[in-house]
């Protein structure tokens, strides 16, 4: 236990294939029309059998469902199957305003793009059909209009054309009054010495990269859909269809994507819940557990001085780090699997090479004991937590012995990033949590949990925050909008660190350790308590969850043992095929 360019426009800008090039150069939605008619009106004449057909295809309007076939043969490269559609049902994927409008921003025809713009109506629910541009309701011209003259102004300063640069800032940009913020920026890429320069700062990749592109896609946004689809319509709905249903699979462990001929479903048999193996070479109690980021090594710690790690095949022990002098409460893989950073009772935090096991570097003596580290996403520079309350987070490189202090006054009891390298997130030892800018190191928003938080963790898409509490309550928390999104009940905490994690196919549970021993597995979206598992005792400190093995996680206790769990067919594989020694492996670093 441990105390606390450009292109041939297809859909919504993307780019046609050579093939396509070669035939005239289509506007609507990427796909040449034999004959192109208003939204929704006639394109030839519908013989008996069409005028015959209902107006609904299973209680979906028939038109919608229409166009939005149109437009994925098209982007699949069908295009003359897109145009027999087209020309068999009557309906058109756009009009030929609209089409316009698609080609004036592709190619650049700024002037263009904004006398169609200028010429558009509002819309008033559904929006209106016909030959003109109809923007959705709550779209801002005049933002659609910023964003035109925006990619026009960095064209301009792309080629180096610097005087019509600023005369587009200062008499069509400013005028808009829209971020003025966002005008100093504009101002500021003035001084650029090179287009690499510019791309560089302003986050952009010129006219012949995909920036008209993009462009087009925020644009369509803005404009009402029964004019102009959003793009690759129907590829995103069946995304969500997928993801709906991997969201209500109870038990959902298959990292493939579901297939749409048939409804998802995870079989129970499937879900980790069987003890494969257990690893006693830590000795002591074991607080913290973890899988490197390929999930090809296991690392644990505790209240010895060794950290031992494995890998994950076999579970063959290949390294023990042993320059500790006390207990070691924490450690972190780097994102590249090559180094790892231990945090040590001793007040010492150390930069190992994680293949060869040497020491690279032990980082200064702190007034008190490390608690967590976070890694940069380049495996080059890491953030400290100690529980020094003069040094409550620092930063460090990998190759030279400069410490830079955050200055921040209170004592980190646990901290975790997010891989976009966004956030950073500490935790004091009252109730509160402080979210930082982790490439600015500014202060975001502070957080009171209402009771004292015993470990944070940030899920792979850097949306969530999971925090562990004193009470037994975890929490998933929006970083966003600093809202709690979900509650997982059913364990329960204590004065001692007990960490939980994300885990299991698309991130779809959390799991957590429990003061009373058992491991709480949860759906993660809807809170439901999927599995209790008797764990360790008297107290499992901290869980696991493979990343690339939706079906594997580690476990760990004050039993000084780490439980490895999969599921029956995979536990019985590893049983057979390992037989046990006297320290519970057929090998070690010993054995070597």
């Amino acid at each position: 236990m441990l105390a606390d360019g450009d292109a041939t426009a297809r859909s919504n800008g993307s780019t046609a294939t050579a093939g396509q090039r070669s035939a005239l150069p289509g506007v609507t939605n990427g796909a040449r029309k034999a004959s192109l008619a208003t939204n929704g009106s006639s394109n030839g004449d519908k013989g008996p059998a069409a005028t015959q057909r209902p107006s609904t295809y299973f209680g979906h309007d028939r038109e919608e469902v229409t166009r939005i076939l149109i437009q994925a043969l098209s982007d699949m490269g069908y295009q003359a199957a897109a145009e027999s559609v087209s020309q068999d049902s009557g309906f058109d994927l756009e009009s030929p305003t609209v089409a316009a409008f698609r080609s004036a921003v592709i190619s650049g025809s700024w002037s263009e793009a904004e006398k169609l713009l200028a010429g558009a109506t509002m819309s008033d629910v559904r929006g209106g059909q016909g030959n003109g541009l109809v923007l959705a309701v709550g779209s801002d011209r005049n933002v659609m209009k910023f964003w035109l003259r925006q990619q026009k102004f960095l064209e301009l300063l792309e080629h180096r054309d610097t005087a019509r640069a600023l005369m587009v800032l200062r008499g069509e940009l400013t005028p808009l009054y829209q971020d003025t913020s966002k005008l100093h920026f504009l101002s500021s890429l003035l001084m650029c010495r090179s287009a690499e320069d510019l791309m560089a700062k302003a986050n952009w990749d010129g006219a012949r990269g995909q920036s008209r592109k993009q462009l087009l896609s925020e644009l369509s946004r803005c404009i009402s859909p029964s004019v102009m689809l959003p793009e690759n319509r129907l590829a995103v709905l069946l995304e969500q269809v997928k993801q709906k249903q991997i969201d209500t699979c109870l038990y959902h462990t298959a990292a493939s994507s579901p297939s749409l001929y048939s409804d998802h479903f995870c079989d129970r048999r499937n879900f980790p819940t069987d003890v494969a193996l257990e690893l006693t070479d830590v000795a002591g109690e074991v607080w913290q557990v973890q899988f490197s980021h390929d999930g090809s090594k296991l690392a644990a710690c505790g209240s010895r001085e060794n950290v031992m790690i494995w890998e994950t095949k076999t579970f063959t022990l290949v390294r023990a780090l042993a320059d500790h002098e006390l207990g070691v409460g924490n450690l972190a893989w780097s994102p590249d699997g090559s180094y790892i950073v231990t945090c040590s009772q001793d007040k010492y935090a150390r930069l190992w090479n994680a293949n060869t096991g040497s020491l690279l570097k032990k980082i200064r003596r702190f007034d008190e004991p490390v608690s967590g580290c976070i890694w940069a996403s380049d495996s080059m520079s890491f953030v400290l937590g100690t529980l020094d309350k003069s040094h409550g987070l620092c930063s460090c490189n990998v190759h030279d012995v400069d410490i830079h202090e955050w200055g921040k006054k209170y004592r980190v009891q646990d901290l975790c990033g997010s891989q976009d390298g966004r956030w950073l997130v500490a935790m004091d030892d009252t109730s509160n949590i402080h979210v930082y800018n982790a490439t600015t190191r500014e202060l975001e928003y502070n957080l009171d949990l209402g009771a004292r938080a015993t470990s944070v963790n940030i899920s792979q898409d850097s949306r969530h925050l999971l925090v562990n509490r004193k009470d037994g309550e975890a929490q998933l928390i929006d970083l966003v909008t600093k809202n709690s999104v979900q509650k997982f009940l059913g364990h329960t905490g204590g004065d001692y660190l007990i960490r939980s994690s994300f885990g299991g196919a698309n991130e779809s549970f959390v799991t957590s350790g429990s003061e009373d021993g058992n491991i709480l597995i949860w759906h993660k979206n809807t809170g439901a308590a999927v599995e209790r598992l008797p764990g360790h005792f008297p107290r499992c400190n901290a869980v696991s969850w493979n990343p690339a093995d939706p079906c594997m996680l580690a476990s760990c206790g004050d039993d000084g043992r780490v439980k490895i769990w999969t599921n029956k067919a995979k536990a019985f594989e590893f049983r057979s095929q390992h037989p046990r020694s006297s320290n519970g492996w057929r090998k070690s670093v010993d054995d070597d």
